[in-house]
């Protein structure tokens, strides 16, 4: 008589993937205030820029108009920030060393945060562009170049939200990667997004000019208002997609690493 049991087969990458990723989304529904925060901070920034600095920084009241790349990316920064403190939460409570025992792909919880924090954030971005509307954003793009901008603001979005994943595996503790997130959301008011760069100090001027974020806010600039775009689009996807790459290979060997961990 036979008496060896009968082998579990794996569930499939795309069955894992899909669990996971409603698993995420549930949470993101549940977790309401987060939600909210996320929306609104932006929008109150926004708020802020335009009608409190706005006279200020430009007296002919098209401010709004070239505040407003800046604070969609800045909305997006802050939502994928959230995704770091997510995965450092399933890192550390123990639940990761559960999943390893069952049948799956357990690194599909990490995609499952990726995926559902990339909804989050399209979602806040969406409501960041209605009330720039409303307030006054006045965009002069045809379909294609809000198709073009609207495409620059994914990959954007994607690239940081992996890069805030890996920052989660490796991070000691929820708050830890809370805090590496919030150094990274200054890198928005040390580029464009605000002020032109030629009006910062020669020193910090460089800076702005050759980080990530300057090149992806012009080119959104330049394709939703008409600004030149010269050959920041090219450079924007080349950080992008440069970030990107590492940030996902970085989360792989992390997670392999750490999760191997007994």
């Amino acid at each position: 008589m036979n008496t060896s049991q009968p082998s579990v087969k794996s569930a499939s990458l795309w069955v894992t993937n899909s669990v996971f990723i409603g698993r995420s989304l549930r949470h993101s529904i549940r977790n309401t205030e987060a939600l909210i925060m996320a929306i609104m901070l932006p929008v109150m920034l926004m708020l802020l820029f335009t009608f409190v600095f706005g006279g200020a920084i430009d007296t002919s009241g098209n401010y709004v108009n070239y505040v407003v790349p800046g604070i969609i990316l800045l909305c997006a920064g802050f939502g994928s920030s959230s995704t770091g403190v997510d995965v450092s939460n399933d890192m550390t409570n123990g639940i990761i060393e559960r999943f390893r025992t069952m049948p799956i792909q357990a690194i599909s919880v990490i995609t499952g945060h990726v995926v559902a924090s990339l909804v989050r954030n399209l979602l806040a971005t969406g409501v960041v562009i209605a009330v720039a509307l409303l307030v006054g954003f006045r965009p002069s793009a045809n379909v294609l170049e809000w198709l073009g901008a609207l495409g620059v603001i994914f990959l954007f979005i994607l690239t940081f939200t992996w890069l805030f994943a890996a920052i989660g595996i490796v991070a000691g503790s929820p708050s830890a990667a809370s805090g590496y997130g919030f150094i990274l959301l200054f890198l928005p008011y040390l580029s464009s997004a605000f002020v032109p760069t030629d009006t910062m100090p020669s020193w910090l001027q460089g800076i702005a000019d050759h980080q990530p974020i300057t090149p992806v806010i012009e080119t959104i600039r330049g394709l939703l208002t008409g600004t030149p775009l010269q050959q920041q689009g090219w450079i924007a996807i080349c950080w992008c997609v440069g970030i990107l790459l590492i940030a996902f290979l970085w989360s792989i060997l992390a997670f392999r690493k750490r999760a191997g961990r007994r």
